[in-house]
């Protein structure tokens, strides 16, 4: 089955998070330490090169691009990319590698110590921290300012995750958030308007489904993209997942059992199966068998090419908690210390950068939201359906910038909200257990990523 997910085809976007501990645990980003240190601290050699924003009037160069849009959203990418290689032939050629994201992720540090990685890439708003640390990227305050880019234009939160020591390593391009996608069908059936925005309302809308014939409405995950739902439940009842300084997991608080519980109750009241394979709720949903089902916008054009014969809307996850709240990530353009050694393919990268950064029009053809403001209001974005999600942008919530974060995820949280969801544990237990490995964790971070 093909996804337009950010995170690979055939669902693998679910793995993602795991390729830090790899990448981690087999020493990959300490081996990145070396080469150019044009990277988090001033340490290193002359800076790069200033970018005024200005052509590339430099010999021509050849840029190894590196991302992961296997999906519905790689053909816009390389269509954006064909155009741009049309328009400056000559000058510049970007060649395209797209791998799948958990596997791109542990191959970047090494590929570009020895000299074969990206010049330029884009990676995901929480491995940003991770290789500004392992001084992998370089710093591009002067792209942003020669953009005259603000905070102001951007959704905040998306800012600040590319900022790392004072120094900012990244130009967000879109975001991407969880949300409820909702057979019209089986609502009709149930005598349903629209899909509920409230607890009470959708606790009620899973009742009347149930007496309208469909046995399980809305299927429960144990795996991707259940650690997405729990985060997003978790902000709703006003908890967080980490302290400001990175040493502790907050997760495990009562905000976290309530929305673990509501999780697990939607599979002992009957809602769901009790155990649901990987991707057999999004899969039951493009077959018509299941109501509702939580996942991210990347889906947009996957259910438009692939789910002809299901009528379907899409809402914001309804509010179960207290405030309205989704989990959300970015893609992002970073460049590279490979890059960094060679003046020339510096400026290009810059200007390849500024030149993409600002068709963040055409990118929401992909099923993004485009991460500047300004963006969602071109008329050819405004009546894209995910562009009424960011009707409110403090929705939107992201993974604090801290470097290995990916690691902690993967082998704690995760972990916990699969024994909660299969009835392995009680979710207060569950989640304590989870905390424990994950403090652990955050305490070899901090170690492992010192300055």
């Amino acid at each position: 089955m093909s996804s337009a997910s950010p995170y690979g085809t055939n669902m693998r976007r679910r793995s993602f998070l795991g390729a830090a501990g790899a990448l981690a645990g087999t020493g990959l980003l300490t081996a990145c330490g070396g080469g150019t240190k044009l990277g988090a601290d001033d340490s290193g050699p002359d800076e790069a090169p200033e970018f005024d924003g200005g052509e590339y009037d430099g010999p021509k160069v050849t840029l190894q691009y590196w991302n992961g849009f296997t999906g519905g959203d790689g053909p816009h990418m390389r269509a954006m990319l064909k155009a741009f290689n049309k328009e400056y032939a000559g000058r510049i050629e970007v060649r395209n590698t797209t791998r799948q994201w958990q596997d791109l992720y542990p191959a970047m540090p090494t590929a570009i110590t020895a000299g074969k990685g990206p010049d330029v890439a884009v990676i995901h708003n929480d491995w940003v921290a991770t290789f500004a640390a392992r001084r992998t990227l370089v710093p591009l305050d002067d792209v942003v300012s020669a953009l005259e880019l603000t905070e102001s234009d951007f959704v905040p939160a998306v800012w600040q995750a590319g900022i790392y020591q004072g120094k900012r390593y990244s130009i967000p391009l879109d975001v991407h958030c969880l949300a409820d996608y909702a057979n019209a069908g089986h609502l009709s059936r149930a005598g349903l308007d629209a899909p509920p925005t409230d607890r009470s309302g959708y606790e009620d809308a899973l009742a009347e489904l149930r007496d309208a014939g469909i046995k399980n409405p809305f299927w429960m995950p144990n795996k991707w993209p259940a650690h997405l739902m729990f985060m997003s439940l978790l902000w709703q009842f006003g908890g967080e997942l980490y302290d400001a300084e990175g040493t502790a997991a907050l997760w495990g608080s009562d905000a976290g059992v309530e929305a673990l519980s509501w999780m697990r109750e939607q599979i002992t009241k009957g809602h769901s199966p009790a155990q649901v394979a990987q991707d057999a709720q999004y899969n039951a949903f493009k077959n018509n068998k299941v109501s509702f089902t939580w996942d991210g916008i990347w889906q947009i054009n996957d259910l438009k090419a692939n789910a002809r014969d299901l009528r379907w809307e899409m809402a914001p996850i309804p509010t179960i908690g207290d405030t309205p709240a989704a989990w959300s990530a970015s893609h992002n353009f970073v460049l590279t210390s490979q890059a960094a050694k060679d003046p020339n393919k510096v400026k290009a990268a810059k200007f390849f950068i500024d030149h993409m950064s600002k068709r963040s029009t055409e990118w929401a053809k992909a099923g993004m939201i485009p991460a500047r403001n300004s963006a969602r209001k071109d008329p050819e974005v405004a009546g894209l359906p995910q562009i009424a999600l960011a009707k409110d942008v403090e929705v939107f919530h992201f993974l604090p910038a801290l470097p290995g974060i990916g690691d902690v995820q993967s082998k704690a949280l995760e972990l916990a909200v699969q024994k909660a969801v299969l009835g392995q544990l009680p979710p207060a237990r569950a989640l304590a257990e989870g905390v424990r490995t994950a403090d652990k964790l955050l305490a070899e971070n901090k170690q492992k990523y010192a300055k």
